[in-house]
Parts: structure tokens; C-alpha cells; sequence
């Protein structure tokens, strides 16, 4: 028998505010039409006045403990990605912890950007398999209004708030790739690129910053490495894309997504789609799509499932699962 981190529920949380592309209109030179051609993107959920990542993320933290039928006191670990917690200490992590009343176990913040989620279930897959934890809550929760250039037309129509939450549990499997659970992953990152997407501020330069990308060149890293992370993936777990039955991508920009879809020969009706509705919330976006495509009656159990994503460091990386 071999161990494997198996999904046991999901869960996911958005901010009531809906904001359509036609808000930018009266801001900023922009138009619904120029948003969707060059993002797919359609609307936007953002954070309430006083609402941080820690709130969304407890939210859906208790969404996926609603899914599993489980209680905060089953979950040893809680491992939350994001770049925008409430404070520079304590994690926000610890904070969703207090929130839940979790008496025992450990909480800790995991900071790889849109990247994140995909670092964070292999983080958790590691803990479940060395017996470090037996179920680990995963979330992705960001507040990305809160670091937006309300000036730059060029990303500030891109981002969005929210939170998507996952639990992994231990479960014996066979040791094949028909087994539940994640069967491989594949992390990279560059800090050469640091340009390329950033927050120009921070504690040690004592600087309040805002969100800085060079979107020709991340899209250009986005659509060469994406497939590419993803084959690694798959090849590990000694599958091929053929056998992929939904692609779970970072929802940062539709083009880029169809790039990757088409560079792993998947048609776009094998890739859930969320960033029409949701944008880009970074972290959140990957669990996002996945509550959502649970919710919509498209992933089900048995389905093998690539999951990609890149972010600023550059940060980028996949997950290949059974769920």
C-alpha cells in the first residue's frame, strides 16, 4: 500500500461586491470591450471596507470543512497561500486557526504569489507522506484590491478578492497512477525575473507599494512555461496529457490559458473556466476553480486533474491529482 494525499472537501468564499467591467469606465481610459479582448475577464469580486484575506479565508476554510463533513479539531495543519495577509506577523494562517477554534495543531502562511496554491498542496502533500500531518487545510485567499495602481489601466482592471479552500487527507492507495490523491508535482522559480511582476514596497524598505507588471513579458514566460511545468508533472506521475480530464489553470488571462490548453493538446472544453467571473485573485484562483467546478457538476470523483499556475519571484509550478 502506498500513502497519498487525497481530497476529502472544498470550499471556497467571494466577496458580495461585484464590480463589472463598465465601472473602469468612469475611472481610467478603458472600455468592457478592451478588458475582455485582452483578459477574457468580465467581472470582478472585491473585499469589503475592513474585510481582510484572514475573514475570506476562513469562510472558505469552512466551506471545505462544510464538504468534508469534518470539524476544525480533525485538521492537524492549516497551510494558507497568499501575498496580501491582514499583518506582517502573525500569519494569516493562524489567524483562520483562532477563527475556526482549532485547538491543536500548526498554521503558517506560504507567500509563492499566483503560484502560491500549487506550492502549497506540495508543501502539504510532503507533510501527509513523511506522517508529518494526516489532514492538511489548504487555502488560497488574497485581497489583491488593496495593492492595485488605481492609475495603471494595464493591471488595475486584472485582480480580484477572494479565497478557495481545499482539505488533503491520508489515504492508502496501490502506488499507481489510478490511485485518488496528488500522484506528482513539478515547482520552479527564477528570481531573475523579479521585474517582470512585483510590489514595488515593502516592511524592510518601509514603503507602502503597488502592484508593478510587465504583462508582455509574464505573458510570454506564462504561455513557455506553463505546458511545460504541466508535462514535467504528468511525465512524473507516467501520464500524458490524453489522459487529463480537466485542466485546473491559474485564471490570470483567458489567451494565456488557451496558449497552454493548445501547447498540451487539450481543447478548451476540458479547462474550467472562472476568470470571465472571478479575474485574476492570484493565490485563490486555482481552489476557486476547483470549488467551482465541483459545484458545477464538472469535476467528479476519478477525474485526473492538471493544475498549473506562475506568479512574480517568477514562481511557477504544477500539481498532477486524482480527485
Amino acid at each position: 500500500m502506498t500513502k497519498r494525499a487525497v481530497v476529502r472537501g472544498v470550499g471556497h468564499y467571494l466577496p458580495e461586491r461585484i464590480v463589472e467591467n463598465a465601472e473602469f469606465e468612469a475611472m481610467i481610459d478603458t472600455s468592457d470591450e478592451w478588458i475582455r479582448t485582452r483578459s477574457g475577464i468580465e467581472r470582478r469580486h472585491f473585499a469589503a471596507e475592513g474585510q481582510t484575506t484572514s475573514d475570506m479565508a476562513t469562510r472558505a476554510a469552512r466551506a471545505a470543512l462544510a464538504d468534508a463533513g469534518l470539524v476544525p479539531d480533525d485538521i492537524d495543519a492549516i497551510i494558507l497561500a497568499t501575498s496580501t495577509a491582514d499583518l506582517t506577523f502573525p500569519s494569516a494562517a493562524t489567524m483562520v486557526q483562532a477563527n475556526l477554534g482549532m485547538s491543536g495543531g500548526f498554521a503558517f502562511d506560504l507567500q509563492a504569489v499566483c503560484a502560491g496554491f500549487v506550492f502549497a498542496l506540495s508543501n502539504a502533500n510532503a507533510m501527509i507522506l513523511s506522517g508529518q500531518a494526516n489532514r492538511v487545510l489548504v487555502i488560497g485567499a488574497e485581497t489583491f484590491s488593496r495593492i492595485i495602481d488605481w492609475n495603471d489601466r494595464s493591471t488595475c482592471v486584472l485582480f480580484g478578492d477572494g479565497a478557495g479552500a481545499l482539505i488533503l487527507e491520508a489515504q492508502d492507495g496501490q502506488g499507481s497512477n489510478a490511485d485518488r490523491g496528488i500522484l506528482a508535482t513539478d515547482l520552479n522559480s527564477d528570481g531573475q525575473y523579479k521585474d517582470a511582476l512585483y510590489v514595488d514596497g515593502g516592511v524592510s524598505t518601509q514603503t507602502t507599494g503597488h502592484l508593478r507588471m510587465q504583462g508582455k513579458e509574464v505573458f510570454r514566460h506564462a504561455v513557455e512555461k506553463l505546458a511545460q511545468t504541466a508535462h514535467r508533472a504528468l511525465d512524473k506521475a507516467g501520464l500524458s496529457p490524453a489522459d487529463v480530464d480537466w485542466m485546473v489553470p491559474h485564471q490570470a488571462n483567458l489567451r494565456i490559458i488557451r496558449s497552454t490548453a493548445q501547447k498540451m493538446g487539450l481543447p478548451l472544453s476540458k479547462v474550467i473556466l472562472t476568470v470571465q467571473d472571478h479575474g485574476n485573485t492570484s493565490a485563490a484562483s486555482i481552489p476557486l476553480a476547483l470549488s467551482v467546478g465541483k459545484e458545477r457538476g464538472q469535476i467528479k470523483q476519478g477525474d485526473l486533474l492538471a493544475t498549473e499556475a506562475i506568479g512574480g519571484g517568477l514562481a511557477w509550478g504544477s500539481v498532477i491529482l486524482r480527485w
